[in-house]
């Protein structure tokens, strides 16, 4: 295997690693990994072609990447090909995807408690409400420091 292959396998593993490390596919690791190694936007077939992946699997992670602000979808002018590149700066990038999966977490968390306090209001349990009650108060200290956090500019 010609060193650039090695390389670029290199690049990708540790991209899919960083990609479950975050909560995220491995996919959508080979994914950013694919377009950082090709710098030129690439059609929805070669980022497939690259990655070992089906395009309805490209497709749909695709998706999920552009809602989060990591890749644009472009068309080009006279080509039917639907092209991807990355959008923005890569630690930013990172920095958003890390930003959603917390406040994902977090809204899901205080979700679940609002359901066991009306349960607890419900059993009349005075007890488990003070205990959701603190619980609720540190999610909500948490979800302030992930609000501060996400505005902190990165160098």
């Amino acid at each position: 295997m010609p060193d650039g292959m090695k390389v670029e396998n290199e690049v990708f593993t540790v991209f899919s690693n960083l990609a479950k490390t975050i909560g995220y596919s491995p996919l959508h690791g080979k994914i950013i990994a694919t377009l950082i190694v090709k710098k030129n936007p690439l059609t929805l077939q070669e980022v497939a072609k690259r990655t070992g992946y089906s395009t309805g699997m490209i497709s749909l992670s695709l998706d999920l990447l552009e809602v989060l602000g990591v890749i644009k979808k472009i068309k080009k002018t006279g080509d039917r090909k639907l092209y991807v590149q990355l959008e923005g700066d890569l630690l930013e990038i990172l920095k958003k995807a890390v930003i959603v999966k917390v406040k994902n977490g977090i809204a899901g968390a205080l979700e679940e408690i609002s359901e066991k306090k009306a349960e607890a209001r419900k059993e009349k349990s005075p007890r488990s409400l003070e205990l959701l009650g603190t619980l609720e108060k540190e999610v909500r200290r948490l979800e302030k420091y992930v609000d501060m956090l996400s505005g902190i500019r990165l160098p």
